[in-house]
């Protein structure tokens, strides 16, 4: 909901009325404001509505505050204020699990660009959580992103509020003027155009002077002609009315914001808080403070805006500058110093005032965690420090950071600029290090890698340069030569740096060094050799904090390169270690992608009611594009073998601004999702299209579409395309050639067999599919064997052959495979036997898979999320999801009715056993459980498909996108 309206109108009061009685009905209510002097500041609204600062148990706010903080370390070039979005993104999903949430955010027309992000991004995804999520502005400014918000939701989402009328104005002035208000009291009251709070302003101005009178009747009129002729006017007379002591505090209050901490304003009046405490209940009483939350805030802003502007703007900004410095001296958050300090060194067109050493040595101890946060920030306040001129070392250290600021706020030239200016002084190594890798960071985003490595090689053939700094160097070499696509360059620059690396024990460089050797490693076909690189990476970032993301991205990684090799329990162990270490630590984006391939794994083995479950656990809008088109891809799938045809087009729909933002990129799921819409139009040419084209691009990433091959392979044979059929018949073969991965020499075999109309081929093919734990490409070969065997009259192996696909097609719930097959061998007089299994129901507690039921279990007896999440050794995200389709299939509204359900459930089992109704079976298990496995054809685990790369030389791994490049 989007209410707008200007200031006055009454938009706080009527959303505060809306939410008073949240807390009785369930809800949870949290409260956050943009804030002029603080809307240079990322996702401040958020930060303080959602109340992360204050002290909790919650491993989510920790991690928040860890980042805010500096104590979380974040990889070097690491977006934060990104990785905060996708925290709080992560946090109200959390928060909605509990219980239904409501979240305002108020004067969003204060808020900065990450806020109004975040906040369409929820507005796009409330329906499919429980939260009502409001935010309310000023029609002016009229800012772009602001115009898109009201693009998000529909009419309906939107109030624009207006004065009151005339009959409200008048109850209105009966009530605060306690008495029926006469013509002329009306008449002056018209003056305030039906803003309510001119009108109480108004009022209560007369009722201070004496120029209220009440009549016998009860009518209210005038007693003088002294009236505020508009509303700053009004406003600025109930100030008239605060003592002299109590304005001074007010003035104060009004340099931190519309809200804050007492301990803070004591800070920069240099007094206690207890001395406080007359003032400010003097300040609360004349109604121009007023309780927000933990702190005080100024009742209306156009309040604290009176305070603030009638102070002369040099004064403002000296008294800015000395908050600044209370505050720095009394370890205040560094956002909250950098609020002062803006003000304090003058806006655009100002004359500044050269920082004061105190400015510069906090800035010196601040600088990293600043350029981390608020990026925009630190690049005004460094640009104004490293006006003095170059030769100190802290110079150089604030003009490396600001070069860094600028990089990540987009400003490439000027980043660049800085950067180069800085090398023709910097002395240190360290220093000249970080420079060389802002540098190349700027030339690889601008397309001007080879200026990097030239720049690069003066730098490693400058006379003593230590193994340390070399190896740094190296690294960042060797992400260049990579970024251009140069793999067996990269891989033995890498391999450089990895030695000079392990001479200096730096764990940054050897951790990057074989980062980089894995993916060259994967590139290049040698899957297997990747896997002692991954170990040794994951030894070496093990113990150190700041290598925290890199160890994530290392582990996912591996387990995708463990499902490649079909060592698919290992796989998924890997991932869900992954996903574990991710949420212990809060890394929202690493924690998605493991999820991600958690998916792909347990899809690829046919636990596609699993694999749902990790797809589905946050709306597409709240993933990042690769990720949100992977999952969206696996769904899309699946509905589509199960014959919903309708929910598969909307995942795809749903996929295609996600895929837009990723250009050309190839998401393997997605892909197949494509062509299996054309096919099930009968558009076998369009369905060939969408797969064919993954394979047009360089001969080295032929290895991440190997999964298209066998689909590749049958469309080309059925439309009569021989020519790509032996082609990519060919490249199967050669993937295969002196390997013993079983997905691949199935994947020769299947297609060879399609080829030749090779029956015992096409056998031999799903016996190593079934070795590859792949049930659907194992049914596709039984199936495609069925049909050649009819070919050559042999009713009997085809209809074992028919028999084995249908089992399997059931199995994984594939409705549509089932139906077509049948309809297929109907023809010729073959059906499925009497011991074939049933269509599983698709609603009701026959419709639950065995994890479902299970977590119904543990539902009625009471445990929570987490409490179930750890029994069954899943995240807590991943249950909820689970209950969500519980509730779903049994189409009913809260855990009660599950709880009552899995009850019904119990009793009118046992009674058909004729047991006792009120005790466990004889199989001991809990009420409503049973323990058998989701129906799979191997219980070695599955595969994943590629989740997709973030560059061309990426393989089928993450890289460190969009924390670096990878």
């Amino acid at each position: 909901m989007l209410i707008e309206g200007e200031p006055g109108i009454g938009k706080s009061t009527l959303v505060q009325a809306a939410v008073a009685e949240a807390a009785e009905a369930g809800c949870q209510v949290f409260w956050g404001a943009g804030d002029e002097l603080g809307q240079a500041l990322p996702l401040l609204p958020f930060l303080d509505g959602l109340r992360v600062r204050e002290p909790s148990a919650n491993p989510r706010r920790t991690a928040i505050v860890g980042l805010l903080r500096g104590e979380v370390a974040a990889d070097r070039g690491a977006d934060v204020p990104a990785v905060l979005a996708e925290q709080l993104l992560a946090l109200v999903a959390e928060q909605c699990a509990m219980r239904p949430t409501i979240l305002v955010i108020d004067d969003l027309q204060w808020a900065d660009q990450a806020s109004i992000t975040l906040w369409g991004r929820l507005a796009r995804s409330a329906r499919q959580m429980p939260l009502l999520l409001v935010g309310m502005m000023r029609p002016a400014p009229r800012r772009d992103d602001l115009l898109a918000l009201r693009r998000v939701g529909d009419d309906a989402a939107r109030l624009r509020l207006a004065g009151l009328t005339a009959a409200a104005v008048a109850d209105l002035v009966a009530d605060l003027a306690g008495g029926k208000p006469d013509g002329t009291l009306l008449r002056l009251a018209d003056g305030a155009a039906g803003n309510p709070l001119y009108v109480t302003e108004l009022i209560a101005a007369l009722a201070r002077s004496s120029g209220l009178t009440i009549t016998e009747a009860g009518a209210a009129g005038l007693a003088s002609n002294s009236a505020p002729s508009s509303l700053s006017a009004a406003i600025a007379d109930r100030l008239g009315f605060v003592a002299g002591p109590v304005r001074e505090v007010l003035r104060a209050a009004a340099l931190l914001g519309m809200d804050f901490a007492v301990p803070d304003l004591a800070i920069v009046l240099g007094r206690g808080v207890a001395d406080l405490v007359p003032a400010v209940n003097e300040a609360c009483a004349v109604g121009v403070l007023a309780e927000s939350g933990h702190s005080l805030g100024f009742r209306h802003p156009l309040i604290r805006a009176a305070l603030y502007e009638e102070m002369p703007a040099p004064v403002r900004a000296a008294w800015h500058r000395d908050a600044g410095r209370a505050l720095a001296e009394a370890g205040a958050p560094t956002d909250r110093v950098a609020r002062q300090l803006l003000r304090a060194i003058g806006g655009p067109g100002d004359t500044a005032e050269p920082m004061d050493e105190w400015m510069l040595d906090w800035l010196d101890r601040t600088a990293d965690l600043l350029v981390g946060q608020a990026p925009g920030v630190a690049a005004e306040l460094l640009t104004q420090a490293v006006a003095s001129p170059a030769g100190s070392a802290r110079h150089g250290w604030l003009a490396s950071r600001l070069a860094d600021a600028l990089y990540r706020i987009g400003d490439l030239v000027a980043a660049e600029q800085v950067a180069n200016g800085a090398l023709e002084h910097a002395a240190d190594p360290d220093l000249r290090v970080d420079l060389h890798w802002t540098l190349a960071q700027c030339r690889m985003l601008a397309g001007l890698s080879a200026e990097s490595l030239a720049t690069l090689d003066r730098a490693l053939a400058s006379p003593g340069i230590s193994a340390r700094h070399r190896a740094r160097l190296l690294v960042v070499a060797a992400r260049t030569h990579s970024s251009l696509g140069e793999v067996e360059k990269a891989g033995r620059v890498a391999a450089s740096a990895l030695e000079a690396a392990s001479e200096a024990a730096d764990n940054w460089a050897m951790g990057w060094a074989l980062h980089v050797l894995t993916l060259v490693t994967a590139v290049q076909g040698h899957v297997t050799n990747a896997l002692p690189l991954f170990d040794r990476a994951l030894t070496v970032t093990q113990s150190d904090p700041a290598l925290t993301d890199l160890r994530l991205l290392l582990q996912i990684n591996k387990a995708v390169t463990l499902g490649d090799l079909d060592r698919y329990e290992e796989a998924l162990a890997a991932a869900g270690q992954a996903r574990d270490l991710a949420d212990q630590v809060g890394t929202a984006i690493r924690l998605d992608q493991a999820h991600c391939v958690l998916g792909e794994l347990l899809f690829e083995t046919g636990r596609w009611d699993e694999a749902l479950a990790e797809v589905e656990l946050l709306p597409a809008n709240l993933k990042e594009p690769g990720v949100a088109c992977c999952n969206l891809g696996v769904a899309a799938v699946i509905s589509f073998h199960r014959g919903e045809t309708g929910a598969a087009r909307h995942h795809l729909a749903t996929a295609v601004p996600h895929a837009e933002r990723l250009g050309h990129r190839l998401i393997t799921s997605l892909a197949l999702a494509r062509s299996l819409n054309c096919e099930h139009d009968g558009a076998l040419p369009e369905a060939l299209a969408a797969l064919k084209g993954a394979f047009d691009g360089d001969t080295e990433e032929v290895e991440e579409v190997e999964d298209l091959l066998a689909d590749a392979v049958r469309l080309a044979a059925e439309t009569g395309d021989l020519s790509t059929a032996q082609a990519l018949s060919r490249h199967a073969a050669a993937l295969a050639a002196e390997s013993e991965i079983p997905h691949r020499q199935a994947n020769a075999r299947y297609c060879r067999g399609l080829l030749d109309h090779d029956a015992a081929g096409l056998l031999a093919a799903a016996e190593r599919y079934d070795d590859a734990s792949r049930p659907l490409l194992r049914a596709k070969a039984l199936e495609a064997a069925a049909e050649e065997f009819i070919g050559t009259g042999d009713r009997g192996q085809a209809r074992d052959a028919f028999t084995g696909a249908v089992e399997i097609y059931t199995s994984l719930g594939a409705a549509a495979d089932v139906a077509r097959v049948q309809a297929t061998f109907r023809a010729h007089g073959i059906r499925r036997g009497s011991h074939a299994k049933h269509r599983r129901a698709q609603s009701g507690w026959d419709s639950l898979t065995a994890t479902e039921i299970k977590i119904a279990a543990f539902v009625q007896e009471g445990l929570s999320n987490p409490e179930i999440a750890a029994k069954l050794l899943l995240s807590r995200r991943t249950v909820a999801t689970h209950v969500s389709h519980i509730l779903k299939k049994l189409d009913v509204h809260s855990r009660t009715d599950i709880a009552r359900e899995a009850a019904l459930r119990t009793i009118a089992s046992r009674l058909a056993r004729g047991g006792d109704p009120g005790s466990f079976g004889g199989d001991g298990e809990p009420a409503g459980g049973h323990s058998s496995p989701s129906p799979r054809m191997n219980p070695r685990g599955p595969r994943p498909a590629p989740p997709g790369k973030s560059d061309s030389n990426a393989s089928v791994k993450y890289t460190a996108f969009p924390a670096a490049v990878g």
